[in-house]
């Protein structure tokens, strides 16, 4: 009997094309310049258009790093598996940090969110109103999330058409002629700077969505390159992001701060104004140079239009940052980082601790914080350190084949990074303790889970751990005999498995036997922490028993154990990546509703298997 172990990334169905991975790139990151502009005013006023334009620069610099890193990372490039090469702990600690930003995350853009949706009420008790959206959230997400992206994407493109108008209605009007001079020191104005660094995240989204992006032309599923289809995805998204929130930037110094505007029952100045706004500052961009383009009508329909949009594009974020907090706990649970028990699913396999952790704390950050600026400075020190650690394991990895000029980019980002995140524990007390709150309760998870596994750590020799090494130990391994091989999916035990026993014993076949488990987590995948069927009960049960009754008859069992959002396709995709000869499949008693919502997995392969696979369905 021998084994297969798969890695969790490599047989995923690869069904994401550049234009999907580009709309869920853009849905993350693109909502940066929502807020981004309003905050940048907030710390340097009609000076803060050098700020604007060194976010920019930044943002560019990482957008051009991750497209490297996608390049070396095929199969999963964020933070945790891409530190994990490096170190467990260092990976928990980038994850931790990931989870940090992500809460941040989903408060900040709920809280936008409803700021740009502009109804009394709501602004009025934006705290209650953003705690009840993420509760609702949470509710939603509670029956999975397996539809989640579609709405991101959907909405990809009108967002691009109305930053691409609003930058239309305000090019004639652009000028320095309000631009003030800097008024602080170099010192200052670096701590302005990295203040309203909010325009990086989602860009570790692009890295973990490698794991199921299509291939490039010219690569196989077995040295797989995504570096094309990747990099189409990220240099439209990045120029976007960094040219409209520049001319987004200009353009709102670029009136007159003097200039009186009507404003409920009074009049304010425009530089009152863009403070008063600066939580919707693209929706007061809107109104005033459409009103200049065609009048008050036009204004105000530019103004809700942009409202709406980046209400629902928000709304949005909010959701995938709730996504993926749950996928990166359940995969740090998965890996015996984090306790077993996140690895508990509810009846429409979501995981319930990971979801509750995923929806309570930003509502915890909310009602702390009670204030969009204060909740925005505890954003920067989670993503810039997640970055940081993911950067650096890439520049000081010497296992991994980085050309020279590749290992100096990361190395240049990296140290600006560290730096930034510096200033950032330096100036931010809030921020840092925040963040050590969250390094410290999930160490210490950490810690309580390895010594309830009876984890001990041991040092021994370099020759010693050779001789234990994964590489090792796979080369030891017996190699099957090529042949017919006959692939049953199996989804406990049921008479099917005996069918199968019986057609392997008489063709003299390999008999693989597959158990997929079905699990409602949207989250990039990695090659390391890879799934076990010895640690899943049930699978367990089937394949030990296939074991014996196999070495019973004199039959070669290959166990075959995958964790999948999407049953067929990965029976599909591992039939052919096996080569299989037969594929046998219990047909399936469901009832009616089930079968209208999910479909039959059968009828799914039986539509879609390749014609050199012979289908055999035992009812």
């Amino acid at each position: 009997m021998a084994e297969l172990v798969l890695e969790s990334g490599v047989h995923r169905p690869r069904n994401v094309d550049w234009k999907r991975a580009a709309a869920l790139l853009y849905g993350d990151w693109g909502t940066s310049k929502a807020y981004v502009v309003g905050l940048a005013f907030l710390a340097a006023g009609f000076s803060s258009l050098p700020i604007i334009l060194a976010v920019c620069a930044l943002t560019g610099l990482v957008g051009i790093n991750y497209a490297v890193i996608c390049r070396y990372f095929p199969d999963g490039g964020g933070v945790y598996s891409a530190a994990r090469s490096q170190a467990r702990l260092l990976a928990v600690v980038g994850a931790l940090l990931l989870v940090a930003d992500l809460t941040v995350t989903a408060a900040l853009s709920g809280w936008a969110a409803l700021s740009y949706f502009s109804v009394p009420l709501l602004k009025e008790h934006i705290v209650l109103s953003t705690v009840i959206v993420l509760l609702a959230m949470g509710c939603i997400n509670y029956f999975g999330p397996k539809h989640s992206g579609s709405f991101a994407v959907a909405l990809a493109l009108p967002t691009a058409i109305v930053v691409i108008l609003l930058i239309a209605f305000s090019v004639p009007h652009l000028t320095f002629r309000y631009l003030e001079p800097p008024h602080e020191s170099f010192k200052h104005l670096w701590v302005q700077f990295v203040g309203v660094i909010l325009a990086l995240s989602g860009v570790e989204a692009i890295a973990n969505l490698t794991g199921v992006m299509k291939l490039d032309s010219d690569s196989t599923p077995e040295h797989p390159t995504v570096a094309g289809e990747s990099a189409k995805a990220i240099w439209p998204v990045a120029i976007e992001v960094v040219l409209g929130t520049a001319l987004l930037g200009w353009a709102m110094l670029s009136m007159n701060p003097n200039e009186t505007v009507q404003a409920g029952n009074g009049s304010h100045t425009i530089r009152e104004m863009l403070a008063l706004r600066s939580e919707d500052t693209l929706r007061f961009l809107g109104e005033h140079f459409g009103t200049l383009a065609g009048g008050t009508l036009v204004g105000q329909s530019l103004s809700w239009i942009i409202g709406i949009v980046f209400f629902l594009l928000l709304l949005s974020a909010a959701n995938t940052a709730i996504v993926a907090m749950i996928g990166l706990l359940f995969m740090m649970a998965r890996d015996q980082e984090m306790p077993a028990q996140f690895m508990e699913l509810n009846g429409h396999g979501v995981p319930r601790i990971p979801l509750l952790i995923a929806v309570c704390l930003p509502v915890v950050v909310i009602i702390a914080s009670a204030n969009f600026t204060v909740l925005a400075g505890l954003y920067a020190i989670g993503v810039v350190g997640a970055i940081t650690v993911n950067l650096g394991s890439c520049c000081f990895n010497r296992a991994l084949p980085v050309r020279w000029h590749d290992r100096a980019l990361f190395g240049l980002t990296f140290a600006i990074l560290f730096v930034v995140e510096l200033t950032l524990a330096r100036t931010k007390p809030d921020a840092l303790f925040f963040v050590v709150c969250v390094l410290l309760i999930g160490l210490a998870l950490r810690s309580f889970t390895q010594h309830r596994a009876g984890f001990k750590t041991m040092v021994v020799s370099k020759q010693v751990a050779e001789m234990v090494s994964p590489d090792m130990v796979s080369m030891l391994k017996p190699r099957l005999e090529e042949g017919q091989k006959i692939m049953v999916a199996a989804r406990g035990i049921t008479p099917v498995l005996s069918f199968a026993l019986e057609e392997a014993q008489l063709r003299q076949a390999t008999l693989c036997v597959l158990y997929v488990k079905e699990i409602s987590v949207l989250y990039g995948s990695t090659t390391l922490g890879r799934p076990r069927w010895e640690d899943d009960p049930e699978a367990s049960g089937v394949m030990s028993l296939m074991n014996q009754l196999g070495a019973e008859r004199g039959i070669s069992v290959l166990p075959v154990y995958a964790v999948s959002e999407d049953a067929a396709a990965t029976i599909l995709d591992l039939s052919a990546t096996m080569g299989v000869d037969y594929l046998i499949i219990g047909a399936t008693q469901r009832h009616a509703l089930a079968n209208l919502l999910r479909g039959s997995v059968a009828t799914s392969v039986a539509q879609q298997l390749p014609d050199s696979i012979q289908l055999v369905i035992f009812g």
